[in-house]
């Protein structure tokens, strides 16, 4: 693994320390997304495996249409919300481990999904572990929930504030009218269209966007950000701080922060 797999890989374990608060905080993930993944997939009975499923904000709206399904999760306290969140539906398994270690079995899925957990895992291996858990026809589908700020000086107060305590990979960056247009790549290099073309295992390349607007009061943005890998690796201090310091902003302005929050998904078929 790389250097920055192994950097990805510790920021993927961080959540289970709130991983209760994770669960209350994170938006979930647009209906229209899941029928549309499900209309791709056209899985005709088969399973769908899905990494880094967390505390099951994408795993619900599938298990809840009867989906087989496995769960792939690296920590053992998000996996034990998990199960708790998707104790009624006997059609999901959770297994605890890291995708890259993670051994089908001879399984081989009609879908793979990753929701917020692609950029976690070793890009040295990944698009072969997607492959080697396929069947033919198989899709991948890879999803991802930032947001942008309505308001400019509202987002550059955060974005200071994120500078000031050394946060990476801030969620203030974007302003709502950044992510305006209808093709999810047009702001992010790390969209996974030119990586998956360049491996040439996969067909039927599509990129989609969903779209709404929400507002957080003060507390739940906090708990937000308190659940993001770039907020989980700072010191104490320093995350406490932030969060201070973001919540007297967000008091300031009227108790909450008003957000556009879009759901940009990447399916592909396997050869």
């Amino acid at each position: 693994m790389t250097s920055e797999g192994h950097v990805n890989a510790a920021r993927s374990k961080v959540f289970g320390e709130v991983a209760e608060l994770y669960d209350a905080a994170r938006p979930g993930y647009a209906e229209a997304m899941v029928a549309e993944v499900l209309a791709y997939a056209a899985l005709g009975g088969r399973a769908a495996v899905e990494v880094g499923a967390g505390t099951g904000k994408a795993t619900v709206p599938f298990a809840a249409l009867g989906i087989p399904l496995v769960c792939v999760e690296p920590d053992a306290r998000m996996a034990g919300v998990l199960r708790h969140n998707t104790a009624d539906y006997p059609n999901v398994r959770v297994e605890v481990g890291d995708f890259e270690q993670w051994q089908p079995g001879g399984r081989h899925y009609g879908l793979l999904f990753a929701a917020s957990a692609w950029h976690f895992l070793d890009r040295d291996r990944r698009w072969d572990l997607v492959h080697a858990a396929l069947a033919p026809g198989g899709a991948v589908a890879l999803v991802r929930n930032p947001h942008g700020i309505h308001d400019a000086g509202l987002r550059a107060e955060l974005a200071r504030i994120g500078d000031r305590h050394g946060i990476t990979g801030s969620p203030h960056r974007f302003l709502a009218r950044d992510l305006s247009g209808d093709e999810p790549g047009n702001w992010d290099p790390a969209w996974p269209d030119a990586e998956c073309r360049q491996d040439g295992r996969f067909t039927d390349l599509r990129s989609v966007r969903f779209r709404q607007d929400l507002r957080y009061d003060t507390d739940r943005y906090l708990g937000h950000l308190a659940s993001l890998s770039a907020y989980r690796i700072l010191p104490d201090d320093h995350r406490e701080q932030a969060l201070t310091e973001a919540g007297r902003l967000l008091d300031a302005q009227g108790g909450g922060i008003d957000v556009h929050q879009i759901t940009d998904l990447f399916l592909a078929r396997a050869l």
